[in-house]
């Protein structure tokens, strides 16, 4: 696996996403972080995911990977040196019941094996993202699309805000948010996530007990 520092979220990127799950549109950077435990590259394996915590669902997103520490000023195509798709993994009642206790997101969001990865591949340039969509099938089905011109936060002020908040050098990733369509997982669901027509990663998901409830 490509070297991993830091795991950087963000939520609420996409507007419609947002919408689907009856959230308030963000007017800043709404960013989490996920244990460098969470990671597991999509190669054909089989992943294990906790089956006995309630709902689990599936988020797919562009992920960069940042290559030379960041100095105020650089662009993305000085900093990003490559990139990848994701599925960020998330425990949702576990989570609605975090919200409602004011508790952090890390049970619902940073379990093992919670940020799914592809291979990485050399970062293309901003204009050439713009122009390919990612998407994520099941079972050979596509249940999301997106395209990162439509995030909420494009990639540079995203770059800056982490910066200026966290940190931000080489080795870190950033999950930059999901598309509309993010759904239920369900105990043997196939998992492919495509860059325009080429397949980057693909994983199956065995749900099991996990222990440890909230």
């Amino acid at each position: 696996m490509t070297e991993i520092k830091n795991i950087f979220c963000v939520g609420r990127n996409y507007v419609l996403h947002a919408r689907e799950l009856n959230n308030a549109v963000p007017d800043s950077p709404m960013f989490f972080s996920k244990p460098t435990h969470a990671a597991v590259t999509a190669n054909g394996q089989t992943i294990a995911l906790p089956g006995d915590e309630g709902s689990l669902h599936y988020e797919a997103e562009w992920v960069i990977h940042i290559g030379r520490a960041y100095q105020p000023g650089l662009h993305p195509e000085e900093l990003i040196d490559g990139m990848a798709l994701g599925i960020d993994f998330t425990l949702r009642d576990v989570q609605s019941r975090l919200k409602q206790k004011g508790h952090p997101w890390l049970r619902a969001k940073g379990f093992r094996n919670s940020a799914v990865l592809t291979r990485f591949i050399p970062f293309p340039g901003l204009d050439t993202c713009m122009k390919t969509d990612f998407s994520l099938r099941i079972n050979g089905v596509e249940v999301q699309r997106g395209n990162i011109s439509k995030m909420l936060f494009d990639t540079q002020t995203l770059l800056d805000f982490c910066a200026r908040n966290f940190g931000l050098g080489s080795g870190d990733i950033l999950f930059t948010g999901t598309p509309q369509g993010v759904g239920e997982v369900n105990d043997g669901d196939t998992f492919t996530l495509k860059w325009g027509p080429d397949i980057l990663g693909e994983c199956t998901v065995s749900l099991k007990e996990h222990g440890g409830r909230l």
